[in-house]
């Protein structure tokens, strides 16, 4: 037995009446308050604690990081190696041909050409390999953050996802997370490799030549303070970037899901300039991000070139004084340019990490963000009676604004309590409250005398059946849909279930019957076709509690009278809550509550309620004006 669509738009509370949670958020966040004069969800990204987070979802495979490390030390080492061998080569040229006027021992300069290329083979082979390693390790990594994302998403209150925009949550899942591996996979192999590139060529400057070295060094400064300029105005950009890319697909999905709305109500006109403004912000916020970051490379150009012109005047001095020699400026020239190359490199690479940082941030904001509360060990009893009390219970989406105020109330085993009164009345609300969608702020509703906040979530929704007046069917067949409603159901009980809810015959006029793919917007069924189905998942799952929210609102009138019937049934020997608004629909209830402002005003049997003339009268009455209930009088 199972709960059906718990986060369908239904169950949620009024739009005025919802928290704030993330990007929305007012309050503290896990990472402090929000400055003032930020916008909400515009904070400036912290650079060094988010990159250390991220670099310590990469821990769990140290070993491996270790062995491309050490592989990328002996590549880089050896590549370093190079030039240092290339010019000796050149100077057994340069010397026998030059100076001494002898015939080159082209056998000599064949051996250290030999040396030269296994050195750079073996360069290859451990750059290979520690760039398979790292690869990886980055998918790997990865992969366990995605799987933490779901988990926690599974764990967050239904408040988070009220507040949230489903394309902006979205966003953050799918593309954040790709953002951040491609930012790991094409940076982290190449700030290693750069890095002790640079290290190795640094120390083989000085071993060249410890003069030119100290020209050469000159230019590290220069670049790093240019690079760390440059950067912390790009931090910001990135962050706008992400967020904008998150808004935008949150407007695409809203637009799309509600594209028939749009088109009924001719509002293209506007969808359309809704889409071109956030895709405008996004323009301008990417376009800034990497124009300032994109600066980088021509600035790290620029000041390798101006290292190369003073190392080739000064090492040019110091071969015509005799104090170097030829091979040796050779190499030296060959190690300036991979000196300044890492360098470049480097620098290039703050605009991808940049990128994704901003991307981790939005990540880490999910999965600070607060869960539910954990569950406690106790437990329903074996055998479920049904009585359901609510004692002294107050509630509010937000604290200071309660909606349900000190409300008291008995539903007794197998009866039926219907629930009635205007929109906003927190009908819907008391029924979430059951079901633990929400915490209380005062009193305690029991089952069979159990405190429910006592009784784990899951263990307590594998006794209550849900039908809401919103139909959620996911992308699949009919059967599959059915069958969601029990563990391992047959096909025996998936089709009694259809017969008892009355869809049995609308299944069997399909093309493919039971096995009918539903589409991904269920848009090859009707209104009252989907309804139907989820009523047979709800005689499926064979509830001890039962929960009607408006079940038949999108049935046509003879298949209403049919479902009616199905739901007495269904109801019998269950404890039921009912919420309507056709009263037509629940005058058999064994209690009518009439909720207003969040309190019952009235309770009774239909009769009684009429006989009153009361607040369930007049709501009666002004159905009965519209034609939505026949006279019982």
């Amino acid at each position: 037995m199972s709960v059906h669509s718990p986060q369908t738009p239904s169950s949620r509370p009024p739009a005025n009446e919802r928290p704030k949670f993330g990007p929305q958020a007012q309050a503290s966040g896990p990472r402090g308050p929000l400055r003032p004069g930020m916008a909400s969800g515009e904070k400036a990204i912290s650079f060094g604690p988010s990159l250390k987070r991220l670099i310590g979802h990469l821990a769990p495979h140290r070993i491996a990081i270790f062995f491309v490390i050490a592989m990328t030390i002996l590549g880089t080492g050896l590549s370093a190696l190079g030039p240092a061998i290339l010019g000796s080569a050149t100077d057994l040229i340069f010397n026998a041909a030059v100076r001494d006027r002898v015939p080159i021992d082209f056998a000599a300069v064949g051996r250290v050409l030999m040396l030269a290329l296994a050195v750079y083979l073996g360069f290859f082979v451990f750059s290979a390999l520690a760039a398979f390693i790292i690869n990886g390790v980055v998918q790997r990594s990865i992969y366990r953050l995605r799987q933490l994302v779901s988990d926690k998403i599974t764990r967050l209150p239904l408040q988070y996802f009220d507040a949230q925009p489903r394309g902006e949550l979205l966003s953050r899942v799918t593309n954040d997370v790709d953002n951040i591996s491609q930012s790991l996979q094409q940076t982290l192999s190449q700030i290693l490799s750069n890095l002790f590139t640079l290290i190795s060529v640094v120390v083989m400057m000085f071993v060249v030549s410890w003069q030119l070295a100290i020209v050469a060094l000159v230019t590290i400064p220069i670049a790093l303070a240019l690079t760390m300029f440059i950067g912390k105005r790009s931090q910001k950009l990135f962050a706008k970037t992400w967020k904008s890319t998150g808004e935008l697909n949150s407007q695409i999905e809203e637009a799309y899901t509600g594209h028939d709305l749009v088109t009924v109500f001719g509002r293209r006109r506007e969808v359309r300039a809704a889409f071109v403004q956030k895709n405008a912000e996004l323009y301008e916020a990417s376009f800034g991000a990497q124009f300032i970051s994109g600066i980088i490379m021509p600035v790290m150009f620029f000041i390798g070139n101006l290292n190369y012109v003073a190392i080739a005047v000064f090492g040019g001095l110091m071969v015509t004084s005799g104090t170097l020699g030829i091979g040796a400026i050779q190499a030296f020239v060959q190690y300036s340019r991979q000196f300044t190359h890492p360098i470049t490199a480097l620098a290039s690479m703050a605009n991808l990490l940049q990128s994704g940082i901003a991307s981790a941030e939005r990540v880490f904001e999910v999965l600070d963000a607060p869960e539910e509360t954990a569950d406690l060990d106790g437990s329903l009893p074996d055998e479920i009676e049904g009585r359901v009390a609510f004692e002294n219970v107050t509630f509010g989406y937000t604290p200071e604004r309660p909606l349900i105020h000190g409300l008291s109330l008995v539903a007794e085993p197998g009866s039926t309590i219907a629930i009635v009164g205007p929109t906003g009345a927190g009908k819907t609300t008391l029924v979430n409250l059951i079901l633990r969608f929400y915490e209380l702020q005062g009193g305690r509703i029991t089952i069979d005398g159990v405190d429910i906040a006592s009784v784990p979530r899951r263990e307590l929704r594998d006794h209550i059946g849900m039908v809401l007046q919103d139909t959620w069917l996911f992308g699949g067949t009919i059967r599959d849909n059915i069958a969601y409603g029990g563990d391992n159901a047959s096909d025996s009980e998936i089709v009694a279930a259809a017969e008892a809810s009355y869809a049995d015959r609308f299944i069997r006029t399909l093309p493919d019957g039971y096995d009918t793919i539903i589409n991904d917007e269920a848009t090859n069924l009707s209104s009252g076709e989907k309804q139907l189905l989820t009523i047979a998942r709800a005689f499926l799952s064979n509830p001890d509690i039962l929960i009607l929210d408006e079940a038949t609102s999108s049935v046509d009138t003879r298949t209403e009278v049919l479902v009616q019937k199905a739901m007495s049934r269904l109801r019998a020997d269950r404890t039921s809550f009912v919420i309507a608004h056709r009263l037509s629909t629940i005058r058999d209830a064994d209690i009518i509550l009439v909720m207003e402002d969040g309190a019952i005003v009235e309770q009774g049997s239909h009769d009684a309620l009429i006989a009153a003339h009361g607040a369930y009268y007049r709501l009666y009455q002004s159905q009965f004006a519209a034609g939505l209930v026949e006279d019982s009088e």
